[in-house]
């Protein structure tokens, strides 16, 4: 199966590095600081435009995990726990 693009799920991933991009600096590559995340505002807000409820078999999902997984070595999301592996 064809990687699809993170960005456009309408296009086969052409490993431009754009999903890489970090949101703050346009000129450097994400390296998960999660500056972007903790901003000291009193709220932060994050739009989201889709619920996954059952994501086992869904391929973009498991496309997504298997990507993150590769990057950084660690599960996806574990930043966010309150305990460390």
């Amino acid at each position: 199966m064809e990687k699809m693009c993170v960005l456009d799920e309408t296009k086969i991933c052409d490993d431009c590095g754009e999903c890489n991009v970090c949101d703050l600096d346009p000129n450097k590559i994400c390296d998960n600081c999660m500056k972007c995340v903790n901003t000291g505002a009193d709220y932060n807000a994050i739009e989201i435009d889709e619920i996954i409820e059952d994501s086992s078999g869904n391929p973009v999902y498991e496309q997504l995990r298997k990507d993150l997984e590769e990057t950084d070595g660690v599960t996806p999301f574990d930043c966010f726990r309150d305990e460390k592996p």
